[in-house]
């Protein structure tokens, strides 16, 4: 398809790419420059949905300057990224109100875990979308997908186990529905690939708010 538009995802996620392949898109992957901490921070936001939105904004709109750097620094060939729509994404888990990212060692991952045993989060993941095409519109948009998730009552055992794995500490909300931490969600209520870390209906809408349609991006 000749005129296939080029993704940038401003993540290092491998569950997102993976998703994003899955779908028929193979992404350019640029990770962002951005602090997280000090975002939050800098726009005192503690609204769960709010940070996940304000986190995927930053880190898109930090990877669309890298890119216009790139194109600034090119000989002539547009350089990569010249004609690209990027995405960020942020998720956090909301419990009790509060939010809950990737857990800082694995005696936060057990002590989250004991937490959420046996009860319900809601797994917030923004999405943001820089039109950084040449001749694109050049709007910068985003929305929030949100969907509840409810979490078996694992024993003390399974939550050592688990977090000896490594996996709930390299991820939003200490768990995965999509790996190891598959057998611990219970259940889910909205879109599945949200959880993963990326609503694709949810990007499909935000693209055509640019004019761009689905299956431009088909590889």
């Amino acid at each position: 398809m000749t005129d296939r538009i080029e993704l940038v995802l401003a993540s290092a996620s491998p569950a997102r790419l993976a998703t994003l392949e899955a779908a028929g898109v193979r992404p350019t992957v640029r990770v962002s420059l951005v602090d997280e901490d000090a975002v939050v921070s800098r726009y005192g936001v503690t609204d769960p949905a709010d940070v996940a939105l304000l986190l995927a904004r930053a880190k898109a709109e930090d990877v669309a300057r890298l890119l216009e750097q790139d194109r600034d620094a090119a000989t002539g060939d547009g350089g990569a990224g010249a004609d690209s729509l990027v995405v960020g994404c942020d998720s956090v888990l909301e419990l009790d109100g509060e939010s809950h990212g990737k857990p800082g060692d694995a005696a936060a991952a057990c002590e989250r875990w004991r937490r959420m045993r046996g009860r319900s989060g809601t797994l917030h993941t923004g999405h943001w979308v820089v039109d950084s095409r040449e001749e694109g519109t050049g709007g910068t948009l985003g929305a929030v997908a949100s969907t509840t998730v409810h979490f078996a009552d694992l024993t003390d055992e399974e939550i050592d186990a688990y977090v000896a794995t490594g996996e709930p500490l390299r991820v939003a909300g200490a768990f995965t529905v999509d790996g190891l931490g598959g057998p611990f969600v219970t259940g889910i209520e909205g879109d599945h690939h949200n959880v993963v870390g990326i609503s694709l209906p949810l990007l499909r809408e935000l693209l055509a708010e640019v004019g761009v349609p689905w299956h431009r991006l088909w590889t």
